[in-house]
């Protein structure tokens, strides 16, 4: 709030002692000045829900918001205040855009949840690539086909994302649901 705003709020009395100068002048000026960082963050508020806009160190927050947590890294707190190395990290192996893109797609996501076509968007969308295949016919040592497992083709060049494809599927797929994960060539 403007110091003129803040002074209108007041009894008339006092309205009627405001002049350059004074105290009751000073502590509005003060007052207008400590509003400043809120109203700045709340004039742009909207950004702060759209995870295209958020500020970087926001994205995190806006994961939780949406189930997407179980897939953020722990990351160490800094150890003293000057030290920057664990706000510059990045919570997700596959970057902070893929997260924001996580986040977008959340409620198409949740809706699919426990389905191949889940699944595949899910591990689609967290790498960034596509060619995932999930096969849901598996032959198992008779030839027959293995009731409740599934394979999984990924693509090779995302073969650095093991870890993180791994907790996808195991947080995405139906809890019976056993799994295989390869990376075949070409």
């Amino acid at each position: 709030m403007k110091r003129n705003e803040i002074e209108q709020l007041l009894p008339e009395v006092f309205r009627r002692t405001v002049r350059a100068g004074n105290p009751l002048f000073a502590l509005l000026e003060v007052m207008e000045t400590l509003h400043a960082p809120s109203e700045e963050v709340l004039a742009e508020l909207d950004r702060y829900f759209d995870p295209y806009r958020t500020p970087d160190h926001f994205v995190p927050y806006l994961a939780r918001w949406v189930d997407l947590h179980r897939f953020l890294s722990e990351l160490p707190a800094p150890e003293t205040e000057g030290e920057t190395g664990a706000a510059s990290a990045v919570p997700f192996a596959s970057g902070l855009g893929r997260l924001r893109e996580l986040i977008s797609a959340a409620a198409y996501l949740s809706k699919w949840r426990g389905t191949a076509r889940g699944l595949l968007r899910f591990l689609e969308t967290a790498v960034g690539r596509e060619g995932f295949e999930i096969d849901e016919t598996v032959p198992g040592p008779d030839g027959r086909p293995r009731p409740f497992h599934l394979l999984i083709k990924a693509p090779a060049d995302v073969q650095h994302l093991t870890a993180l494809i791994e907790r996808i599927v195991e947080m995405e797929k139906p809890a019976y649901v056993t799994y295989e994960l390869v990376f075949p060539e070409g």
